[in-house]
């Protein structure tokens, strides 16, 4: 006679559904990724918070090579001055924004424009290791399955520029009546000062950091081109 098998005891049940779940995520963000990387992002957590709260979203995708050159330098120049050389990850400025933020004051931090994409397209705003660990991995699939050019294109699309104002096009016609097809170098460097706050500064008059910051921009778009730190997007 055939003794009856043992059922498995609650450990090993619940490391076989944990298992489950963490196939079935991987396998779906893989997906998600190799889906985005051919499809514009329809609609991201941060997009559906301005729903939520009434501000509603105005947004308007455009490819990369329908933006102005510029506007992607003043990208890098503003957020991201290695994109083209690093994996996905600067370690020397994460390290510089942990040494900076423990002297106290102003916190810095040093996400490059891979994790941004990653965590907008993906994921919400906030801290939180939890949310770090699934940018971290989800920054893997982006450098991996997307490439740089996608990254940038998707970046210039999705990234908030104003409350309610998502991507480079409606910020250019938001503060410039115009495209970003025909971005000037400080229409565009002025874009890129607001990337870090967009709910709290303005393209239009700006005053203070963030035209400081907008005038330095401008600047470095020009050091961009010529030291060809914008080489992985031509």
């Amino acid at each position: 006679m055939v003794a009856a098998a043992r059922p498995r005891s609650f450990p090993r049940r619940l490391i076989g559904w944990l298992f489950k779940l963490a196939l079935g995520f991987v396998a779906l963000s893989v997906a998600m990724t190799v889906i985005y990387r051919f499809v514009p992002v329809p609609i991201t957590w941060t997009m559906l918070g301005d729903v939520f709260t009434g501000h509603g979203v105005t947004k308007s995708w455009r490819s990369l090579s329908r933006i102005d050159p510029d506007m992607a330098r003043a990208a890098i120049a503003g957020e991201d001055s290695e994109f083209c050389s690093h994996s996905g990850f600067d370690l020397d400025a994460i390290a510089d924004a942990a040494r900076r933020n423990a002297q106290g004051g102003r916190i810095r931090g040093g996400s490059t424009i891979s994790q941004q994409t990653a965590k907008n397209v993906f994921l919400w705003q906030g801290g939180g290791y939890a949310r770090k660990a699934l940018e971290a991995w989800f920054t893997l699939l982006i450098e991996n399955i997307w490439g740089k050019r996608r990254i940038m294109e998707v970046y210039l699309n999705v990234a908030e520029t104003g409350i309610g104002t998502y991507g480079v096009e409606a910020g250019a016609r938001r503060y410039f009546k115009h495209g970003a097809d025909t971005l000037s170098p400080s229409e565009a460097a002025r874009i890129a000062a607001v990337l870090p706050l967009p709910k709290k500064r303005a393209a239009v008059a700006p005053h203070g950091f963030t035209r400081r910051h907008g005038n330095t921009i401008a600047t470095r778009i020009g050091v961009v081109r010529r030291q060809g730190l914008d080489a992985c997007l031509r």
